[in-house]
């Protein structure tokens, strides 16, 4: 069962700052991460791969993006 980080309506650096604690948290599987702005979705996606977490996914969702990273043990 993936993690949820929903971003939405947050301006940057928030939607990062939200992904990284899930990424610590969970450490590894899958997050999904729903933003609503361009600048969100770029942010988070190159935060996640930093971190060694793959984008697996981008789509549009509801006017924005539901964003879906993945790492393996």
């Amino acid at each position: 069962m993936a993690q949820i980080v929903d971003a939405r309506g947050l301006s940057c650096p928030q939607p990062v700052l939200m992904t990284m604690a899930e990424i610590k948290k969970t450490g590894k599987g899958q997050i999904e991460v729903l933003v609503d702005t361009d600048t969100s979705k770029e942010n988070v996606s190159r935060a996640a791969s930093s971190q060694g977490w793959q984008v697996q996914n981008v789509s549009e969702e509801g006017g924005g993006y539901r964003i879906v990273i993945k790492k393996d043990a």
